[in-house]
Order: structure tokens, then C-alpha cells, then sequence
């Protein structure tokens, strides 16, 4: 049996404990950095690895070894949820494949030349685990890494904007709404006024430049000017220097909010700023190639259809070592990340042929990696 025969016979006879991880992590959804039970129950499947948990200071991340070849691939596990809507981005499907390419190929990879990372990577929604990751070590000496992500379409990649995620606190000062208003500063005003000034500068922004946010704590009661007001924003564009640009100018009409109330004005930075991605076209070749002969399809792609559009952490891996970041389809009848209904498709038949594909196709490719020398010399030198 050859090295990708081994390696998809090992994805088929783990399939029983691999959808048994991707529904347990379904069921129980953790937020960012407080994912203590998902780390635990993904490291645990690793069998045969030397794990290190709590790496880089960050309590629920973790690496896994195995193998000792000279090229060294990671393969990046997500399994932090989303407040409310549970795993709407499919990470417990994340988690589970990238488990079953580690599984697939430990014990091929001192055959193929590989050494073998899978890499817990807790908080890619809005905290930034992965940055973290990298600024702290856990990518040093990795030649390659990888991942897939559901998306309602099969993609080879998303057009992955830069964004800077950050909290805003407008401080007024409270007062009786009706039998002294005058003495209050409304801190809900602050937040009015820069939503307007923010919709006013939309048609000024440059093609690919968004801005969305949402009201965390408007006030308590109606009669009661608020002297508290928070909120979280999210700027994006298509590269960092774009965001360089804009995120000044949104910055101003918070600025512009407090100055026309009267009220304080706090900006926080909540996570470091994630870029935009840079894919590796041959290790993405490989990945379609291997992706199709086990039936995925990349229509999309072929005819053109323009990307669609995300952030992720794992784009600022992209800008310092070879990475890929397929989207993998789920049937989810029509609706998109981030939604219910999306969230109970992660859950389903075609979440679980997801789970089985990603693993597959990931240890091919990584195996493609190691033994083709157009992709290993290039990756090693």
C-alpha cells in the first residue's frame, strides 16, 4: 500500500471517532480563548503524537508532533465558536478534519519525509490566536501549513480582507430624560453620531473597504440619558495598507461622536489586526487535484466567479510561510456562515463528508509536499 493509500485507509477507519469530535464540539460551543473542553477533546484524539498543551502562553492552545522528516508541514485546528449562533463557521468541521490528516499521516511520515504539526489554534474569531501563535513561535522551522474551512460553495480560496477589530466606550454623563436633561452628556448620542458619520463615509470608501459594527450597551431605561455606551467595530480591506488608510478615518468619526456631545471617547484594540492572504498557488494546485479525486469540484473557480469575501488569522500565516485555506462546501440549503442555519448544517450529513474529504485531501497534498520535488525543494529552500 502506498503512502496516500495508508493515509486515506487510516481517515476511513478514524471516521467513527472523527464525526464523533466534530458533533461533540457542535453540541458544547466555546467563545474565543475559553475553549477548554474543545482543546482538550481535540489534542485528546491524537494519539501516538507528543502533544504540548497551553503553548505560547494561550491556556487552550496546543501543539501535536509526529514524525521526524526534514519537511515540516502544520496543520491548523480551529474550534472556538461564535457568541449566540454556536459553530455558524463550521469550526468543530475544522477541528475534526485537521485531526484526521495529523491521524493519516503519523505513521507514514519518517516514509515520506515529513514531520507532522498539528497546531490547536484557539480564537480565530476576533482574538487572534493565530497572530499570537506566530509573533510567539509555534510556526518557526514549519515549511507549509494548512487548512480547510466550510463554506455553502468549494472554493480554493476566499478573498481574504485585512481587518482590525475594536471596542468603543463613549462616556456621557446621566441624567433624568425628562425633568433635567440638560444636565446629562448622551453617551448614546456619541455612539448616533458616529454611525451616521460612518454611513456618510461609505461612499467614499475605496472598492473592498468595509465597516460593520454593532451596539454592545445603548442604556438601560428610556427616561435615563445614558452616561455609558459600548460598541464593537470591525474595519476591513483588501490589504494592509489598505486598512492602514481606513482605519484612521473611522477612528475620526468616533472622534467626531464625542466632540459633538460632549462625551469621553475609549478605543480599544481587542485583538492584533489580521491581514490579508497570500496563498501558495502550487500547494493550492495540489490541494484541487487531490480535492477532485475524491469528487469535490471547483466550478466557481473555473468559470470565474468573483471570491467571496472573509477574514481570518490564518492570513497572516499566509505572509510568512507557504499557506492554503480551501473553502470546503457543506449543503447548508442556501444559507451562509454565520447563521443558524448554517450552524445546524455543520452538524450534518454533508459537515461529516467534510470532515472525511479536508482530512484526505489535506494529507495528500501534505504528501504531495514531501515527495514531489517541484513542491519539497522549493518549500525547504
Amino acid at each position: 500500500m502506498d503512502t496516500k493509500q495508508h493515509a486515506a485507509s487510516v481517515v476511513e477507519q478514524r471516521m467513527a471517532d472523527l464525526v464523533a469530535l466534530s458533533h461533540d464540539l457542535h453540541a458544547h460551543p466555546e467563545t474565543s480563548f475559553a475553549e477548554e473542553r474543545s482543546a482538550a477533546a481535540v489534542a485528546g484524539l491524537l494519539e501516538g503524537f507528543d502533544v504540548s498543551r497551553g503553548i505560547c502562553g494561550l491556556p487552550t492552545a496546543f501543539s501535536a508532533r509526529a514524525g521526524s522528516g526534514p519537511l515540516v508541514v502544520a496543520i491548523c485546528a480551529e474550534y472556538d465558536a461564535l457568541p449566540n449562533v454556536g459553530h455558524a463557521c463550521g469550526h468543530n468541521v475544522i477541528a475534526a478534519a485537521a485531526v484526521g490528516a495529523g491521524l493519516a499521516l503519523a505513521d507514514i511520515a519518517d516514509d515520506a519525509g515529513l514531520t507532522v504539526l498539528v497546531l490547536g489554534t484557539p480564537a480565530e474569531e476576533g482574538g487572534g490566536g493565530k497572530v499570537l501563535m506566530l509573533e510567539r513561535g509555534a510556526f518557526d522551522g514549519v515549511h507549509a501549513a494548512m487548512m480547510v474551512h466550510p463554506w455553502p460553495t468549494e472554493r480554493l480560496a476566499g478573498a481574504c480582507l485585512a481587518v482590525s477589530h475594536v471596542d468603543v466606550t463613549f462616556i456621557g454623563r446621566e441624567a433624568h430624560a425628562s425633568a433635567a436633561p440638560w444636565e446629562g452628556v448622551n453617551a448614546l448620542d456619541a455612539m448616533t453620531v458616529s454611525q451616521v458619520a460612518i454611513g456618510l463615509l461609505r461612499q467614499q470608501l475605496r472598492p473592498g473597504d468595509q465597516v460593520h459594527g454593532v451596539v454592545l450597551d445603548g442604556g438601560s431605561a428610556a427616561n435615563v440619558i445614558p452616561a455609558r455606551v459600548t460598541g464593537r467595530f470591525m474595519c476591513r480591506a483588501t490589504t494592509l495598507e489598505g486598512l492602514q488608510r481606513l482605519d484612521p478615518r473611522v477612528r475620526a468619526c468616533f472622534e467626531a461622536g464625542a466632540l459633538a456631545t460632549g462625551a469621553g471617547v475609549e478605543l480599544e484594540e481587542i485583538c492584533p489586526v489580521y491581514s490579508h492572504m497570500e496563498s501558495d498557488a502550487p500547494l493550492l494546485a495540489a490541494y484541487r487535484a487531490n480535492a477532485e479525486a475524491l469528487g469535490r469540484t471547483f466550478t466557481l473557480d473555473d468559470e470565474g466567479v468573483p471570491l467571496p469575501t472573509l477574514s481570518t488569522d490564518m492570513a497572516n500565516i499566509s505572509l510568512a510561510v507557504p499557506t492554503i485555506h480551501p473553502l470546503i462546501r457543506i449543503d447548508a440549503g442556501g444559507a451562509g456562515n454565520h447563521s443558524h442555519a448554517f450552524a445546524a448544517a455543520c452538524a450534518g450529513p454533508s459537515a461529516d463528508a467534510a470532515v472525511h474529504d479536508g482530512a484526505v485531501a489535506m494529507a495528500w497534498t501534505a504528501i504531495d509536499a514531501a515527495t514531489r520535488p517541484e513542491l519539497r525543494d522549493r518549500l525547504l529552500s
